[in-house]
């Protein structure tokens, strides 16, 4: 497969299996939920999980002193809360926010395994999702903490293109989603400063350009030479 049917393959990702999906349609609820609204908060009691039938979600940690991480952006047909499925915990761990207006089926978890335990095949459908999302946590963990702030911004960049990325027949590839230097920083773990900084080299380098909040990628391949990417499968190397 050449690099730009890869782009387009992997931007058609399906975050969620259909059988996966089919649970949520049966048996929870829809609700309309505000944008800034929470669906969640880390600490809270463990009650519901979450799938998204349209708009977009982060999930992050925050400190007391108010320094957000934010771990991925969901978008359609995605689901929240896996973290706390057959988990004894009790407790959110991440904080779950609509970034816009969203819609969203709501399950009781306990319901929720129920369902995967009376189907073999479901529940090795959804082991194999969990897979895929642990890979997808572990890979982001490893470029916060090995490779700086600069292969942060560099490893999220890359994400954003395999999610979200457009190409365009020059080769450029545009990031079809709007997102401040706010919103980077909090990719990124650090703060708006130092995320202008590192762009505004990228955008004197020709490596990048933006324009109103949206990003084109001129230049992919610096990027992962900076960060030393180890081509992971576009499935893995995303930010949902």
């Amino acid at each position: 497969m050449g690099v730009e049917e890869d782009m387009v393959t992997s931007y058609k990702i399906e975050p969620l299996p259909v059988k996966i999906r089919k649970i949520f349609e049966e048996n929870g609820s829809t609700v309309k939920v505000s944008k800034g609204s929470h669906l969640c908060l880390e600490g809270e009691p463990v009650k519901d999980i979450f799938y998204v039938v349209s708009g977009k979600v982060i999930l992050s940690k925050e400190t007391v002193s108010g320094k957000e991480l934010t771990l991925r952006i969901c978008g359609n047909n995605d689901c929240i809360g896996e973290g706390i499925i057959f988990s004894k915990t009790g407790y959110y761990p991440l904080s779950a926010k609509a970034l816009e207006n969203a819609n969203i089926i709501t399950l009781d978890k306990n319901l929720f395994e129920m369902c995967l335990s009376q189907e073999p095949d479901m529940l090795i459908e959804c082991i194999k999702w969990l897979q895929l999302q642990n890979l997808k946590s572990q890979t982001k963990l490893r470029d916060l903490l090995l490779y700086g702030k600069k292969g942060a911004l560099y490893s999220t960049i890359i994400r954003l293109t395999n999610t979200y990325g457009i190409f365009q027949e020059n080769g450029d590839i545009e990031i079809d989603y709007p997102l401040t230097n706010s919103d980077l920083a909090n990719l990124c773990a650090t703060s708006r400063e130092v995320i202008n900084r590192m762009l505004n080299e990228l955008k004197k380098s020709k490596v990048i350009s933006f324009d109103k909040s949206i990003i084109t990628v001129h230049n992919l391949n610096y990027l992962k030479d900076a960060c030393e990417c180890e081509n992971c499968p576009a499935s893995v190397c995303r930010i949902d």
